[in-house]
């Protein structure tokens, strides 16, 4: 006879509902989530920061749940998700659907679920006191760069109580994660000289030399899978480069004016993103612009980083391995090849670890969905840092973790 699935609370399931309902798609604002979570806190007696962005369309949050005199654990997610746009959702994205065991819905996986269980469990935070804090801790814009956390980070060092340490939600199948590639996004764009496609002689193709620029790239990439430069940790363990858009031309008879090249680095070493970008550069200045200036002097190559998200590639002993691998109740650790806010906390010098319920294959696609089993086995690991934090020697395992 088999034991039952474990089955997450109800709390939970509406949570999850009703933050899928807000589109938080990362182009668009979040305060409105941002609010329904504030105003939810404060029916509960807790106080919580928005840290806007520039345009105070979006923000971040930041609360804090039990002792605010000493530094407590970091529960990190971030409330945006990726577009919908032309994937065949087989219902509203934006509405929770359950079927076979999982729940449907963009962000299910990636990453609300885990907010979700945070909300949905704060009265059990309340119902006794916590010797070790917990903070919430909720950011715009990771899906396209991480640029909200660092605003967070920045409120932590300035308030003169930096957390112990910081657990990052994402989907991870509960398995403790220690390790993920850096991420380094880049735009290029060529500028060329429009003429007629029967007098190439006459004009610079920015699409054409925009090719040879990915051709260029593609020889990077196998240069960076030698042997020498792989950490097996990863799959795959090499870093990867990756052009995602192209943009250029007019028409076929026209040799184009512009091409914009839209493009990433994902490192297994630091020194890995600069290398590359720099690499390209130098090909694009050497190779490519001197015959083009030949034909025109107002041609050119552009190349910028637009966001570059750490690796997390923590060295030592790390407290926050050692606490959730006990929460977890495992005793291996793993690494992935996505990028996540725990490399900013790490460089802040706030130790962190990725462990959160779903499983990233789903994350991004049409009919994202996590298991329901999943919703619990989240749940069951927040009971046990609650109970750790009341725990009157949770104080000691941390310092003696260090």
């Amino acid at each position: 006879m088999t034991s039952a699935q474990p089955v997450p609370s109800r709390a939970a399931l509406d949570w999850i509902e009703r933050l899928i309902a807000f589109d938080t798609t990362s182009r668009l604002s979040n305060l409105a989530l941002i609010d329904a979570i504030a105003d939810y806190l404060a029916q509960h007696g807790i106080a919580s920061e928005r840290i806007f962005d520039a345009t105070r369309t979006k923000a971040n949050l930041y609360a804090t749940i039990g002792p605010k005199d000493r530094p407590g654990i970091v529960l990190s997610g971030h409330t945006d998700v990726v577009p919908v746009d032309g994937q065949p959702w087989s219902s509203d994205p934006f509405r929770v659907v359950e079927r076979g065991g999982r729940l449907f819905g963009r962000g299910t996986a990636d990453m609300k679920s885990f907010i979700a269980i945070c909300l949905a469990m704060l009265p059990e935070m309340l119902a006794r006191p916590l010797s070790v804090p917990l903070h919430f801790a909720f950011s715009y814009d990771e899906e396209v760069g991480c640029f909200g956390v660092h605003g967070i980070v920045d409120y932590v060092k300035h308030s003169g109580m930096m957390p112990r340490l910081a657990i990052i939600g994402e989907p991870t199948e509960m398995q403790v994660v220690t390790a993920h590639k850096s991420v380094c996004a880049c735009n290029t764009v060529v500028r060329g000289l429009e003429a007629h496609s029967s007098a190439t002689h006459q004009g610079v193709n920015a699409v054409q030399v925009a090719g040879e620029l990915i051709a260029e790239m593609n020889r990077l990439q196998r240069e960076y899978q030698k042997p020498e430069h792989c950490d097996h940790r990863f799959t795959p363990p090499h870093t990867t480069i990756t052009v995602g858009q192209v943009h250029g031309g007019t028409a076929r008879n026209i040799l184009a004016r512009e091409c914009l090249l839209e493009w990433d680095v994902r490192s297994v070493k630091p020194e890995h993103d600069l290398a590359i970008f720099d690499a390209v550069q130098k090909f694009a200045e050497e190779q490519l612009l001197p015959d083009m200036r030949k034909v025109h002097a107002g041609t050119g190559i552009e190349t910028k980083m637009v966001a570059r998200v750490p690796g997390f590639l923590p060295v030592g002993v790390n407290p926050a391995e050692t606490l959730a691998l006990r929460l977890a109740g495992q005793n291996q650790t793993h690494a992935v090849a996505y990028g996540t806010e725990a490399g900013i906390f790490h460089e802040a010098g706030i130790p962190a670890v990725v462990c959160g319920p779903g499983n990233i294959r789903e994350a991004h696609k049409p009919d994202e969905y996590i298991e329901l089993s999943e919703v619990a086995a989240g749940e069951a690991f927040m009971q046990r840092l609650i109970d750790f934090c009341r725990d009157d020697g949770s104080l000691s395992f941390l310092q003696d973790a260090v």
